[in-house]
């Protein structure tokens, strides 16, 4: 009569290996992938870079009997169009790595969630940089936008304004379940701050409730940043604390886009 084993013990339970809330390498190495993937999708390319262009240009030659029009309006436009065109590139970008469960496969690595969110914002921020220098210096040295402050200071906004976009592009990405739903994010997202930031009608003669709503949105920080250089040979304080405003509302929407940052499947 043979004695029944013993049943063999349990095999312990294989817990992740710990990672470091933010990495440079594993950032840069996130950065790297998304900026080679795009490299071979140009038709994206084509409309970050040339779409502000295209419609700076246009709008310049619309007004061309009223120079002073554009002077009064192309600048505000110089730092929205960036924020647009980011946010519709990012939001479907970032959708298409979430249904094609590369960020599935992503998360199951060890990286931590601010790396990859930190690695999209630099990534998409580098792109942010070109677009905004490019239509920057359209405006100013070949569309003759008259400014009185400093050319670096519309960039520095436009730039800002560009991230803000790129951010909320990520934030948004989260909620939406397709391509389409990405794109109708933007008349809740961006076409009330259109409305709401003074570009249409000065925001103190609003109706009070609507200039309260405008009051902490940062795209009308941009729009009055945008104004500043255009009134002022130096930096004021009023462009600091819109440029301030403008890049801690881009910090707080790629925290909050790190947060909701989750596995779809357990």
């Amino acid at each position: 009569m043979t004695t029944p084993k013993a049943p063999a013990p349990p095999a312990p339970a294989l817990t992740p290996a710990r990672t470091r809330p933010l990495s440079l390498s594993r950032t840069t190495a996130t950065a790297t992938r998304v900026l080679r993937q795009l490299s071979h999708d140009p038709r994206t390319i084509a409309l970050l870079m040339l779409t502000p262009c295209v419609m700076l240009f246009l709008l310049r030659y619309v007004f061309d009997g009223s120079p002073r029009t554009f002077d009064s309006i192309g600048a505000s436009l110089l730092g929205i169009l960036p924020l647009i065109t980011m946010f519709l590139v990012t939001s479907i970008a970032t959708l298409r790595e979430r249904t094609s469960g590369t960020l599935e496969r992503l998360l199951a690595m060890p990286l931590g969630k601010g790396d990859l969110i930190a690695g999209y914002a630099l990534a998409f921020g580098a792109l942010a940089i070109v677009q905004s220098a490019l239509a920057t210096g359209l405006t100013v040295w070949f569309l003759g936008l008259d400014v009185t402050g400093s050319p670096w200071l519309l960039l520095l906004v436009a730039l800002l304004d560009a991230l803000l976009g790129t951010a909320l592009g990520l934030f948004v990405s989260a909620f939406a379940a397709s391509e389409f739903q990405a794109v109708q994010f933007m008349p809740a997202v961006i076409f009330p701050q259109l409305l709401l930031c003074g570009l249409f009608t000065p925001r103190d003669r609003m109706h009070p409730a609507l200039e309260a709503v405008s009051d902490v949105l940062p795209m009308s920080y941009a729009v009055d940043g945008m104004n500043e250089v255009l009134r002022h040979t130096d930096m004021t304080t009023a462009f600091v604390r819109d440029a301030l405003f403008v890049a801690g509302c881009a910090l707080l929407v790629l925290a909050l886009g790190a947060a909701t940052l989750k596995r779809r499947t357990p």
